[in-house]
């Protein structure tokens, strides 16, 4: 790490102007020393809508003007204009994912580095190309799982490496989130519009799957890391859409960590219409998220994207139970960690980010392909190609 006084300076350009974006840039704007990052600073000098520039404009006036000292930022009204920017280092792209194997392509096309939301892509073969074109073009390409890099998170892991719990054998995950489809979203919203990738799979299930793969599949060694088969899904359509309104996942993955001696259960469930209790207060929360092990259980509460609460447990009786609470520093909302993740993996000259590499980002993304299959759920054609390019412009955020 460089000194305090000396961090090195990143520069973001954002594609898109919708809240999920609007989230990340206040959070890295946020000073880092404010969680005990000195070794780097972001800025942001470009904001594209691919709307209007009027949008860009309010963008950088309410999100970035007065937070950055003397740097500029600059709004502009097409994506295109955004990477052909010279003073923007790396691109997040906040854009419906039915939009960023398009949005990719055209930020690789003219060599910029990329910080990419969840659900990568809308398919497996759509985020191997772009794994491929990245390494071709030698550029830092990462899939944007901020949960993964939260000290929370990481404690877990270690947790499960170091054996606390014993072997692995079960795990539990769900994020539903209490919302009538009808009542909460007009059939043209993101969160139901096929035309969009919409659906509780690649937009809430996708956070399911990450408990099930950051405990289980990435807590091995690389080597020893094997893809879930998918034994079984039921899936539930929205009425007015077709879109996934509910997803349950049973998956078996053949290798247990840490030791690898088992095999593991994960069932991982998502829903629009039902709901998880994370609102009630801590004494009576349920847990979203428990790891099974031979000798204890790890209890996650909920919300599982933005999660501050895990409670240890263990067979032995004598053994005290142990809650463990988490305070986001610096008022942030949790997206810091991945955007100096991704800034410190370019920095460095790295393609990948160890903790979201290429290879398990495709395996997660295989595994949606197969809970699709079992279900029956497919997208309009433009959005599932994996041509380039086609003008999907009409329907972009």
């Amino acid at each position: 790490m460089t000194s305090k006084s000396d961090p090195k300076t990143v520069r973001w350009g954002m594609m898109a102007t919708g809240g999920i974006v609007q989230t990340f840039t206040k959070d890295i704007l946020v000073d880092p020393v404010t969680r005990g990052v000195d070794d780097i600073k972001h800025v942001v000098t470009a904001v594209a809508s691919s709307s209007s520039k009027d949008s860009a404009d309010k963008f950088v006036a309410n999100y970035v003007e007065g937070k950055q000292g003397d740097t500029k930022c600059t709004a502009y009204g097409s994506y295109k204009e955004l990477v052909q920017d010279p003073n923007v280092d790396i691109v997040y792209i906040g854009t419906p994912h039915s939009h960023h194997y398009q949005n990719c392509r055209l930020a690789f096309e003219h060599n910029k580095p990329v910080l990419c939301e969840k659900a990568l892509t809308v398919n497996a073969e759509q985020a191997k190309i772009l794994f491929d074109e990245a390494k071709k073009r030698n550029l830092f390409f990462m899939e944007a799982v901020w949960t993964r890099y939260f000290p929370l998170s990481i404690e877990i892991r270690k947790l499960i490496q170091d054996g606390k719990i014993g072997e692995v054998i079960r795990v539990q995950s769900d994020l539903s989130i209490g919302a009538i489809p009808e009542e909460a979203f007009d059939a043209s919203h993101r969160m139901v519009n096929k035309d969009l990738a919409g659906g509780a799979l690649l937009d809430l299930g996708i956070y399911a799957l990450t408990w099930q793969f950051q405990t289980v599949y990435h807590t091995l060694p690389k080597e020893k890391r094997k893809a879930p088969k998918v034994v079984g899904t039921l899936m539930t359509q929205e009425p007015r859409t077709g879109a996934d309104e509910a997803t349950s996942m049973l998956l078996e993955f053949p290798v247990s960590t840490p030791s690898g001696k088992r095999n593991t259960h994960g069932i991982a469930t998502t829903a629009l219409r039902a709901h998880f209790d994370f609102e009630r207060d801590q004494v009576g929360a349920t847990p979203a998220v428990r790891i099974f092990g031979e000798t204890g259980e790890i209890q996650v509460f909920g919300p599982i994207y933005r999660p501050s609460r895990y409670r240890l447990t263990f067979r032995d009786k004598e053994e005290r139970i142990q809650d463990f609470s988490f305070v986001f520093p610096g008022d942030i909302h949790g997206m810091s960690w991945e955007g100096d993740e991704a800034a410190r993996c370019w920095l460095e000259g790295k393609l990948e980010s160890e903790t979201m590499g290429w290879e398990e980002s495709l395996v997660i993304m295989q595994t949606m392909d197969e809970v699709r299959k079992q279900g029956g759920l497919t997208y309009p054609e433009n959005i599932e190609s994996t041509e380039y390019p086609i003008d999907l412009a009409a329907r972009g955020a």
